[in-house]
């Protein structure tokens, strides 16, 4: 039955795709596949889809290695192709420019604005650094770590 499936992909069927330092599942149709990239939701993988002219519905495996590099491309571009607020990181705080990150410049850039808060010692700054919630949720009965402490019974 496996081999079978084998060869309706053919032999030029990639099972695993390298896109922005991720690997992507080629079974996976592109529109999907595309959002196993950090940065990449399913919103911007269709605004990619249809910048490239590729079908979404597609499997990404089946692309060969001229359109996974368009489709690399069309990652790296994304910025100039989408407006304003499509991209994930508007009038960045260093630059002033429109940026979309993807792999780990997610992460990057995240725990560099969570230590800029710190240091500036603001609330957000302080509630990230205690470990506390950060943006006004309920924090005395709600998402508390450690064991549970239950009424203890007296003792006769």
């Amino acid at each position: 039955m496996a081999k079978s499936k084998e060869e309706e992909l053919g032999d030029d069927f990639s099972y695993i795709l390298r896109m922005a330092d991720t690997d992507m599942d080629g079974l996976k149709p592109l529109s999907s596949a595309l959002t196993s990239v950090k940065g990449i939701g399913v919103r911007s993988a269709i605004q990619i889809c249809n910048t490239t002219g590729f079908d979404p519905a597609r499997m990404a495996g089946h692309l060969t290695v001229e359109q996974q590099e368009t489709l690399r491309l069309a990652i790296g571009d994304f910025v100039n192709t989408v407006p304003y607020w499509m991209v994930n990181r508007a009038a960045d705080i260093e630059t002033g420019n429109d940026i979309h990150l993807t792999g780990q410049e997610v992460k990057l850039t995240l725990k560099e604005d969570i230590n800029r808060l710190r240091t500036m010692k603001c609330y957000r700054g302080v509630r990230h650094a205690s470990g506390n919630k950060v943006r006004g949720q309920r924090g005395r009965s709600n998402g508390r770590g450690g064991l549970t402490l239950g009424v203890s019974r007296k003792k006769e």
